[in-house]
């Protein structure tokens, strides 16, 4: 493999294996090949069940493959593993004898894995060209030598795979953002304290017969200034039409209407609109508020006393 693969794959935030001719091998459940006395060629199941990523219905059959390792930091949320060996899989170079314990092994042993970057660019890495080959796509499943009808599930995994790095799936966008006050449909320079408003939107998904709905009941939206004010969930109507109402906090400032929307496989939305909060003006405060009714009282008797004692302090000894 060339220093510039490895670069590349690098910046995606995978490691290929470092010893030059290590290769994924496995002798616990090797598959039947002619001339594999390595037992190179191995047999891995999908990590995920993702069908946004691997498509419906879920492929059952094992995935074959030949090739190379690579590792992902754990902390790496921009890396899906897709494909992984198995619990008795290991990177090692078969023409060297093992003094130590291999620095990967089982599900740690990267075979394919997908990027999806923050700006929604898509990305597969794999240590394996014949996985995509057609005497992979062909080949039956042997075991103990004996061949099956059952073919190996290279084909479909590829398929569907390829249809997720080309975003023909899981690719979602977002239109028609409005908020307004309840009751009203136009928008607003900017809300009072206390105002109930309206914040709607419609989500869509991109598929092979073109834009659908998309329909999820985890979407939120943030009222957001340094911290969140409101966190509300919102609800669909089975269109793409998302909604939901809230009242603006008792506090004013600059505030942002923020939808961060991530999950497994599609495209993150990360959507934000600026509005201003502002206090109540002088005259538009309640001429009598009722919290205040004790002070007013207070000072109604006050003077009422006030005047009972100088009518008493004049007029009698």
């Amino acid at each position: 493999m060339s220093d510039t693969i490895r670069d590349i794959a690098s910046e995606c935030g995978v490691d290929f294996e470092e010893e030059p001719d290590a290769i994924v091998l496995d002798h616990f459940k090797p598959v039947s090949i002619e001339n594999d006395i390595d037992h190179s060629f191995v047999a891995a199941y999908p990590s995920i069940t993702s069908s946004v990523i691997l498509g419906e219905p879920h492929i059952k059959a094992p995935i074959l493959f030949a090739g190379v390792a690579h590792s992902v930091a754990p902390a790496n949320n921009m890396v899906i593993k897709v494909l992984t060996g198995s619990p008795t899989a290991y990177s090692a170079n078969p023409r060297v004898q093992l003094k130590e314990s291999p620095a990967l092994t089982g599900s740690s042993v990267g075979l394919v894995s997908a990027v999806q970057a923050r700006n929604n660019a898509r990305v597969i890495i794999s240590g394996s060209l014949a996985l995509f080959s057609n005497r992979f796509f062909t080949s039956a499943v042997k075991n103990a030598g004996v061949s099956s009808s059952h073919m190996f599930g290279n084909q479909q995994f590829v398929i569907e795979l390829s249809k997720w790095v080309f975003h023909e799936r899981g690719h979602l966008k977002a239109v028609n953002i409005h908020h307004h006050k309840v009751g009203d449909t136009k928008e607003p320079t900017m809300y009072r304290i206390s105002d109930y408003l309206e914040y709607s939107m419609e989500i869509y998904e991109w598929t092979l017969n073109g834009w659908s709905p998309y329909l999820a009941n985890d979407v939120q939206v943030q009222f957001y200034m340094m911290s969140p004010y409101v966190l509300k969930t919102m609800e669909h109507n089975g269109q793409g039409h998302y909604s939901t109402s809230f009242q603006v906090p008792d506090v004013y400032g600059v505030f942002q209407f923020k939808v961060e929307y991530n999950r497994l496989g599609y495209t993150g939305l990360s959507l934000s609109k600026q509005i201003p909060v502002r206090p109540f003006r002088h005259n538009e405060y309640e001429r009598f508020i009722q919290a205040a009714y004790p002070y007013y009282s207070a000072c109604f008797s006050m003077m009422f006393g006030f005047f009972v004692f100088g009518l008493a302090f004049l007029y009698h000894k």
